[in-house]
């Protein structure tokens, strides 16, 4: 069976404009990278706002738990370690201390969510319990906002 010229040219023109139409036009490959920067601009910020916020509640928390195993430690050995001892004797027991339990924490001592270490002291100078504080994002004491120091008497 045989096809008439007039299908067979028609038929060509339709694979022509197919193939013609397959891929995008830089004008449309433009206006879908617009959209998305422009999506990234004003959805990014809040993300990253977002991630502050969490890495300072990661902070609390590890204080509060460094806190809990200071309680279990002081418990057992009737006072919190010095400052030169620092939050390591939750994990090692010290030189001359009596009745040590521990390790009182499951993990390594580690540094607040920013990647410093946290302070600690004791005797503190904010009440009986020791000190201990993250430096926040810029690593400095003091600061405002995700800079601000994140200490264990401050709720």
């Amino acid at each position: 069976m045989t096809t008439s010229p007039s299908k067979t040219s028609a038929m060509q023109r339709l694979r022509y404009a197919k193939r013609k139409r397959k891929g995008l036009t830089l004008i449309e490959m433009m206006v879908v990278v617009t959209i998305i920067a422009m999506f990234g601009a004003l959805v990014l910020p809040r993300f990253l706002g977002q991630a502050d916020k969490g890495r300072k509640t990661a902070a609390k928390e590890q204080i509060v738990q460094y806190l809990t195993a200071l309680g279990a430690y002081k418990l057992d050995t009737g006072n919190y370690p010095t400052t030169e001892l620092g939050l390591a004797a939750l994990r090692t027991k010290p030189a001359n201390v009596n009745n040590w339990q521990g390790p009182y924490l499951s993990q390594d001592i580690s540094n607040d969510p920013w990647g410093n270490p946290f302070a600690y002291r004791f005797p503190g100078e904010h009440g009986e319990d020791p000190d201990i504080v993250s430096l926040g994002s810029d690593g400095q004491p003091g600061g405002e906002g995700t800079a601000a120091d994140i200490v264990s008497w401050k709720n």
